[in-house]
C-alpha cells in the first residue's frame, strides 16, 4: 500500500502540559497497581482527583498548580533533581532498569527493512543518552551491528562512541538472537564464535551475558557453549509463555547436559518489551519466584520490532516511579545507570556465587510454539544441508591448504567460508513463523551457500586429486567426509560414456540406465573404493504375492506392507517381531488447528484426529542383491505423496551386530490447509522415555502423561534421530532434514509437513523431497550405533571418478591424518583452520588446525588422538570455542617402524565438548608415508 503526505507542521510542545500528563499517568498507574488498602495507593488516587479539580483547560496557569499537587506523591522539587533522583532513597534497588529494543532480524518484514529499523531505533537511543544521563541501552546481534557499519557508517561511529562511554551495552555474544532448538551444536558454536570475534574486533570487548529472550525453547547444550564462549550469565524469558505449566524459577543456576552451569535470570516482568509502567516495576517483585534467595529483578523495557526501543516517556515514568518510592516503601525502588552485567554481578555476590539459588538441569523446554519444528520444511532442509556442507568444506579445504602437492598456490578460502557461515547463521533466527517474503530471501541465501560450498569443495578436490572429476570415466572412488569407517551403496549413472562403468557396479537397473556400486571404507580412511559383495554382506530381495502384500528382506531385517500399511517389522537374526499384533505403521494425517498462533503452534488435541493413510500402487522397483526397493503412492485431498522404500545389503555401520535400516525417500506435492503429515511406527517396546539427539549429545523425554510436565512434551525437537529402547533392543527413526518428533506410549513418530496459513498464506505449498530411515538395533540405545548411523545417513560420500594413476595421489597412499583410540563414544565433529592463521600463498607459516570433539553418549571416556607422522605438530592446546588457549597438551611421539605417530591423551566426561588446536611446523610431505600401511581414520572399540 502507498500513502501520500498531505501536510506537515512544525509545532512547539507545551512541556509543562506534557509533564502534567506524565504526572497524572504515573499517579493512575500507582492507583491501579497497588492494593486499595495501602497508604500510597490512596494518596495517589486522592492527588489525582485533586488535580482533576484544579486543572482548567482554558487556563494555562492551572497546569503548574496541578503539577505542584503531584509533588505530594513524588516529593518536593523532584523534577529538578533529574537523574540525581536515583541517588536518593534506598542504597539497594530491587528493580534494575535496562533499555532494550528487540528487533526480530526478520519476521513480518524482510532483512532489508530490519536494516532500516536498526538505524532508526539505535539513533533514537543515542539521542536519549544525551538527554537522559542515566539511560543505558543493551543490544545484541552482531549481524545488526555489521549492517549498521556497512550501511550507516556515521551512525555506527556514534554508537561505537557510546559503547566506549559505557552507555550502549553489548550483550548476547552471538551473530543473531538465534533459534536454540534446531541449529546444530557446531552452528551454535559458530554463533558465539562469529559474534564474539566481531564485538572484540570492532569494540575491543567481548560480551559477558548470553541473551536469547525470544527463542522458542533452549537446548541443554547451551550452558556449556556459553561458558566456552567466555560468558557466564544468561538472560531469557520466553518460558513465561508456557501454555500448560508455570516455570518455577526467576533467578537460578541453569545446569546443562554436561554439568556446566550459568547464572540465569528470567525477568519476573515476563516480557522483554516492558513499557516501564508502575505495574511493570511492581510485578518485578510480586511475580518473582525466588525472593528467598534473590530479591532483585531486571526490568527490560522498550518497544521492539521497529518501535524504536525505550521512549522518553518511559524514562520520565521511571524517574517518577523512583521519586514515589523514595517517599514511600510501598513501591519497590527502581535503579538506572547500570549494565546487565552489574545486575548479574550483584546476584552472584548476594547468592554466595549461586550457592543459594535453585538449580534447573537440562533443557528449558518451551510449552508453546511446538509447530515451528516442522513449519517451512524447505528452510529446515536448507539449514541442515548447509551446516553439513560447510563442515565438509572446512575439512577438505584444510587438507588442501596443507597438502600442496599439485597446487602450491592453493589458499584456504577463509573469507568465502566466513561469508557462507554468516548467511547460515543469519537464517537461524527463522524457526518457521515469518511471512513468505522472508523465506524467499532465506532460500536465496541458502542457494548461494550451496553454490559456493560446492565450488569450494571442487577446488579443494582439484588440489588433492587433480585429475579426478565428478563425472566421467575412470575408477569409482568416494571421499568420506566423516570420521567413521563405513560402507555405502551409491547409485551410478550408466548412460552414454558412463556405460564403461558397468563392470564396477554390483547391480544394474532393469533398463540399464543406472547401477548400484558398493564402496568400501571400512579401513577407516577418507577414501572409499569400489568393490564387490563381501562375505558378510546380506543380499537383499523384494517380493510380492502380486496383490497387496510386499516384503523387503535380507538376513538382518524384514519389512512387510499389507493392505497399504506397514504390518510387520522383523529382526531376522533374532526372529523378533517389532510391531505389536493388530497395529500398523505408515503415513498419518492429523487435523492441525492451533488455538491462536498458526505457524507457531500445534495443540495437544491434534493427536485425537489421526487419519492413517494407505500406500497404493505399490511396486517392486529394485530386486537386489545390493539394493531392493518398493515404490508406493498415496493421495490425500489435493496432495500426492510418492515414497520409495529401500533396503541395502549392508549394515547401518561397521559395528558388530549392526542391523540394516530401511530408507524412505519421499516426493510430495503438498496442497493442504491446516493438516499435519507424519510417519509413525508402533513398537513392541516398553520404555518410560524416548531418546532424541540434541546439540553435542542427546536428551530423554517421557513417553507417558503422568504429570502435566510430561504431558506437555507431546511434540519435541530432535536432530538426526529419535529412539525408543528397552533393555536389549530398540528402534530409531533417522532424519536428514526434519526436526519434529513425538513418542506417546509405544508409537514413535517423525513430523514431515504442516499446512499453516498465517503469517505465510502459502506455507509449504508445493513440491518437497526428503528422507527418513527406520533402524532396528540390538541392545539399548546406549549400547547401539544409532548416533553413528544417523551421522552417516546425513553425510553421504562424495563420489568421484579417478584415472588409472590414482596411486600417484599422495593423500590416497597416506595414513589417515587423525585416528581416535580407546573409546567409541567420542566423536570428531570438526576439522578446520585456526581463526588467526594468515591465509595467503606468501604467508601461511605456522598454520594451525582446530579439531572439535565431543562425548556423544553421556559417559566418561579417555582417548588417544593419534596424528599421522607426516603431520608436523609442534604444539597441541585445548582451547575454548573462541580458540583462546587454555591448557597445553603433552605430545607423545612413537618411533616404532609401523606406528611412528604423534598422539595426545584426552579425557572426557558426559557430553563434554573439547576443542583442540594443533600448531604445525615445517611440512615435510608424504614420501615416507606412501610405504606405510594405512590405518583406519577412526578406530572404534566395540
Amino acid at each position: 500500500m502507498y500513502f501520500s503526505l498531505a501536510s506537515a507542521d512544525i509545532v512547539v510542545p507545551n512541556q509543562e502540559a506534557w509533564g502534567l500528563l506524565a504526572d497524572f499517568t504515573t499517579l493512575r498507574e500507582i492507583a491501579d497497581t497497588l492494593p486499595g488498602n495501602t497508604s500510597l495507593q490512596n494518596k495517589a488516587l486522592t492527588v489525582a482527583n485533586d488535580i482533576m479539580n484544579v486543572f482548567n483547560n482554558r487556563d494555562l496557569s492551572s497546569i503548574p498548580q496541578a503539577r505542584k499537587l503531584a509533588e505530594q506523591v513524588f516529593g518536593e522539587g523532584w523534577e529538578k533533581k533529574g537523574e540525581k533522583i536515583y541517588e536518593e532513597g534506598t542504597e539497594k534497588a530491587q528493580i534494575w532498569g535496562i533499555g532494550y529494543c528487540h528487533i526480530d532480524t526478520a519476521w513480518l518484514w524482510p532483512y532489508s527493512v530490519t536494516q532500516q529499523k536498526v538505524a532508526r531505533s539505535w539513533s533514537t537511543q543515542v539521542d536519549l543518552m544525551n538527554r537522559y544521563p542515566e539511560h543505558r541501552f543493551t543490544c545484541s546481534q552482531a549481524q545488526q551491528y555489521k549492517w549498521l557499519e556497512q550501511l550507516y557508517p556515521p551512525l555506527f561511529e556514534r554508537v561505537k562512541q557510546k559503547v566506549l562511554e559505557g552507555k550502549f551495552h553489548l550483550v548476547g555474544g552471538s551473530w543473531v538472537e538465534n533459534d536454540a532448538n534446531m541449529p546444530s551444536g557446531e552452528a551454535l558454536a559458530r554463533q558465539f564464535l562469529y559474534g564474539q570475534r566481531y564485538f572484540e574486533a570492532k569494540f575491543g570487548k567481548r560480551c559477558d551475558t548470553a541473551w536469547l529472550p525470544d527463542s522458542f525453547g533452549l537446548t541443554g547444550a547451551l550452558p556449556q557453549l556459553i561458558r566456552q564462549a567466555d560468558m557466564k550469565y544468561f538472560f531469557t524469558q520466553k518460558l513465561s509463555w508456557n501454555n500448560i505449566n508455570v516455570f518455577p524459577h526467576s533467578t537460578f543456576n541453569w545446569v546443562g547436559i554436561d554439568g556446566s552451569q550459568v547464572l540465569c535470570h528470567m525477568t519476573p516482568v515476563d516480557t522483554y518489551t516492558a513499557q516501564a509502567t508502575v505495574g511493570d516495576v511492581h510485578k518485578g517483585i510480586t511475580n518473582h519466584k525466588n525472593l528467598e534467595s534473590s530479591d532483585i529483578s531486571l526490568l527490560v523495557f522498550g518497544n521492539g520490532d521497529g518501535g524504536g526501543g525505550p521512549l522518553a516517556k518511559m524514562l520520565d515514568n521511571l524517574r517518577r516511579t523512583r521519586a514515589a518510592s523514595n517517599e514511600s516503601r510501598e513501591l519497590p525502588p527502581v535503579d538506572m545507570g547500570h549494565s546487565v552485567e552489574d545486575f548479574f554481578d550483584t546476584v552472584l555476590k548476594d547468592s554466595n556465587a549461586g550457592d543459594k539459588l535453585p538449580n534447573w538441569k537440562g533443557e528449558l523446554y518451551l510449552e508453546f510454539h511446538r509447530g515451528t519444528y516442522t513449519s517451512h520444511g524447505s528452510i529446515k532442509k536448507g539449514n541442515r544441508k548447509s551446516e553439513i556442507l560447510l563442515g565438509d568444506v572446512e575439512h577438505i579445504a584444510t587438507l588442501a591448504s596443507l597438502y600442496k602437492f599439485h597446487n602450491s598456490d592453493y589458499v584456504y578460502p577463509k573469507s568465502t567460508i566466513d561469508d557462507c557461515w554468516e548467511k547460515v547463521l543469519l537464517n537461524q533466527l527463522l524457526p518457521g513463523s515469518a511471512i513468505g517474503m522472508v523465506y524467499k530471501d532465506a532460500e536465496i541465501l541458502y542457494s548461494e551457500v550451496r553454490k559456493d560450498g560446492k565450488r569450494l569443495i571442487e577446488e579443494a578436490f582439484k588440489a588433492l586429486f587433480p585429475t579426478s572429476a565428478q563425472s566421467g570415466p575412470g575408477s569409482i572412488i568416494a571421499y568420506n567426509s566423516t570420521f567413521f569407517p563405513r560402507r555405502d551403496v551409491v547409485k551410478i549413472p550408466l548412460k552414454g560414456s558412463a556405460s564403461r562403468l558397468r563392470s564396477q557396479v554390483v547391480q544394474a537397473s532393469k533398463d540399464g540406465s543406472c547401477g548400484y556400486a558398493l564402496l568400501d571404507g571400512t579401513n577407516g580412511g577418507h577414501i572409499s573404493h569400489c568393490t564387490g559383495l563381501f562375505a558378510d554382506c546380506m543380499p537383499v530381495s523384494a517380493f510380492t504375492n502380486g496383490t497387496d502384500h510386499f516384503v523387503l528382506r535380507n538376513s538382518s531385517v524384514q519389512l512387510t506392507i499389507s493392505d497399504g500399511r506397514i504390518s510387520s517389522l522383523i529382526d531376522v537374526e533374532l526372529g523378533r517381531e517389532l510391531i505389536p499384533k493388530g497395529q500398523t505403521g505408515g503415513l498419518v494425517i492429523f487435523d492441525d488447528r492451533p488455538n491462536y498462533w498458526d505457524a507457531w503452534d500445534v495443540e495437544i488435541h491434534h493427536l485425537e484426529t489421526a487419519e492413517p493413510l494407505k500406500f497404493a500402487n505399490v511396486s517392486v522397483v529394485a530386486e537386489g542383491p545390493l539394493r531392493a526397493s518398493l515404490k508406493a503412492e498415496t493421495t490425500y485431498g489435493n496432495s500426492r505423496i510418492s515414497v520409495t522404500i529401500s533396503l541395502d545389503a549392508i549394515a547401518a555401520t561397521v559395528k558388530k551386530n549392526s542391523r540394516s535400516f530401511f530408507v524412505f525417500d519421499a516426493e510430495v506435492d503438498w496442497h493442504e490447509r491446516h493438516k499435519f503429515l507424519k510417519f509413525e511406527v508402533p513398537l513392541d517396546i516398553h520404555s518410560e522415555s524416548a531418546t532424541y539427539e540434541t546439540q553435542f549429545g542427546h536428551v530423554q523425554r517421557p513417553t507417558h502423561k503422568n504429570t502435566t510436565w510430561d504431558a506437555a512434551k507431546f511434540e519435541v525437537c530432535g536432530h538426526k534421530f529419535a529412539d525408543l529402547s528397552e533393555f536389549g533392543y530398540g528402534v530409531a527413526i533417522l532424519s536428514e532434514s526434519k526436526y519434529g518428533f513425538s513418542c506417546r506410549g509405544n508409537v514413535l513418530r517423525i513430523s514431515l509437513l504442516r499446512a499453516a496459513t498465517a503469517p505465510d498464506a502459502d506455507q509449504d505449498i508445493g513440491s518437497h523431497e526428503f528422507s527418513w530411515a527406520l533402524m532396528p538395533h540390538q541392545g539399548h540405545f546406549l549400547e547401539s550405533d544409532v548416533p553413528m548411523a544417523a551421522y552417516l545417513f546425513n553425510s553421504p560420500v562424495y563420489v568421484r571418478y579417478a584415472p588409472e594413476d590414482l596411486a600417484n595421489f599422495p593423500l590416497v597412499q597416506a595414513r589417515p591424518l587423525f585416528t581416535l583410540h580407546g573409546a567409541h563414544n567420542v566423536f570428531l565433529e570438526t576439522i578446520k583452520r585456526g581463526e588467526d592463521d594468515k591465509f595467503s600463498p606468501q604467508n601461511d607459516s605456522s598454520p594451525t588446525v582446530v579439531l572439535r570433539l565431543y562425548e556423544a553418549f553421556g559417559g566418561h571416556a579417555r582417548i588417544k588422538l593419534k596424528i599421522a607422522r607426516h603431520f608436523p605438530v609442534v604444539k597441541a592446546t585445548v582451547t575454548n570455542l573462541l580458540e583462546d588457549e587454555i591448557e597445553d597438551l603433552q605430545l607423545l611421539h612413537a618411533e616404532q617402524a609401523e606406528d611412528r605417530l604423534t598422539s595426545v591423551s584426552l579425557d572426557f566426561h558426559g557430553f563434554e565438548v573439547k576443542t583442540v588446536k594443533l600448531t604445525l611446523g615445517s611440512f615435510a610431505g608424504l614420501k615416507e608415508e606412501r610405504e606405510l600401511k594405512r590405518e583406519s581414520w577412526v578406530t572404534i572399540d566395540h
